[in-house]
């Protein structure tokens, strides 16, 4: 057996000369050296000091946690020497002028999942790596297409800290060999299944969904009996990187609807730094990404901080899903005539 691929080995081989690619290595390199000291601390917990302790700022629509803020400093640390114009991030207002000039602009959520630190459960860090426009140093160049991104990624802080990333070319897994690294390369060219029996939702928002999030829910829960001829099973951490490492690992479909909730009706996650680089990790692998009717890469942002329904995973689940956007009771998922065992089926 070969030894694993180191993750700057593997953006050597990448880079192939290519001066915008090596551009790239080097800030996904740092990002990288960022997540290793951000997982040490996590791993660290209650010895870290307070983390779970709240600042008195709010960090979207939730307070914002001692780990975020630190995260957060760690993460511009890491990237002062980088090849970054600006860094835009959950926890800042404004886009951070970094290195006006310079050829990159990249986006964090420093702690995904903040909220569990004190449960002991994984939460992660989420990035994207995008072209700078103009001088890179005001929100412009957070504002395109999901298309339009250079590199994403994702650290999982778990029983062990991963390290989820595209260049564009597949999805990989890589491990850190801890305490101070390197990431190896442990799961090259990962496939999301099209088909899955498994869905992530927050269920006890059932009653501030909309029709077709009701309508999908309802139909997986009627199991082998129901529209979809199976059974299904349900799992929700609260925090999205888990999740979606999850179903990168065995398949599954992640949503997060809009709902009718005060702050949640254009949606929960970030569409720059969450759900477009979750997006692109998915679709790499196989998967597809939505907000119920078009792709997450192909909407424009408008603001730093825009919000988006986001519907991700094995391919089948989104189509299905979409389709009940468009039409709630177009396949007749809740008639009972149309159950496995109804009138119209033996």
């Amino acid at each position: 057996m070969t030894d694993p691929v180191d993750l700057g080995s593997f953006l050597d081989r990448w880079t192939a000369g290519h001066r915008l690619r090596a551009d790239v290595a080097v800030t996904v390199m740092r990002l990288a050296e960022a997540c290793c000291r951000i997982g040490n601390l996590v791993n660290l917990g209650p010895l870290a000091g307070a983390l779970g302790t709240e600042t008195g700022r709010q960090s979207g629509a939730d307070p914002q946690k001692e780990v975020d803020v630190r995260a957060n400093d760690m993460i511009v640390a890491a990237l002062k020497d980088a090849p970054v114009a600006s860094l835009g991030s959950e926890e800042l207002e404004w886009p951070l002028p970094l290195k006006p000039g310079a050829g990159l602009a990249v986006a964090v959520d420093p702690i995904d999942g903040s909220s569990n630190i004190d449960a002991n459960m994984s939460i992660g860090t989420i990035f994207t790596v995008l072209p700078a426009r103009a001088n890179g140093v005001d929100a412009s160049s957070f504002l395109q297409p999901g298309t339009a991104q250079l590199a994403a990624g994702f650290a999982v802080y778990g029983p062990y800290t991963s390290l989820v990333l595209t260049l564009g070319s597949g999805t990989h897994i890589f491990t850190l060999e801890r305490p101070a690294g390197p990431f190896l390369l442990t799961t090259p060219e990962v496939v999301v299944p099209a088909a899955t029996r498994e869905y992530a939702i927050n269920a006890s928002n059932y009653r501030h969904w909309d029709e077709s999030i009701r309508t999908y829910v309802d139909d997986c829960l009627r199991g082998f009996d129901g529209p979809r001829g199976k059974n299904f099973n349900m799992r929700w951490t609260a925090s999205p990187v888990a999740d979606i490492y999850r179903l990168l690992s065995r398949g599954g479909v992640f949503i997060y609807p809009a709902d009718l909730r005060e702050n949640y009706t254009m949606g929960r996650l970030r569409l720059v730094y969450e759900a477009n680089p979750l997006a692109w990790i998915i679709e790499q692998a196989g998967g597809a990404a939505t907000n119920g009717t078009e792709r997450i890469l192909a909407l424009n942002p408008t603001a730093l901080h825009q919000r988006t329904p986001f519907m991700a995973g094995s391919r089948t689940e989104v189509e299905y899903l979409v389709r009940l956007h468009q039409d709630p009771h177009g396949v007749g998922e809740r008639s009972p005539l149309f159950g496995r065992r109804g009138l119209f089926r033996t």
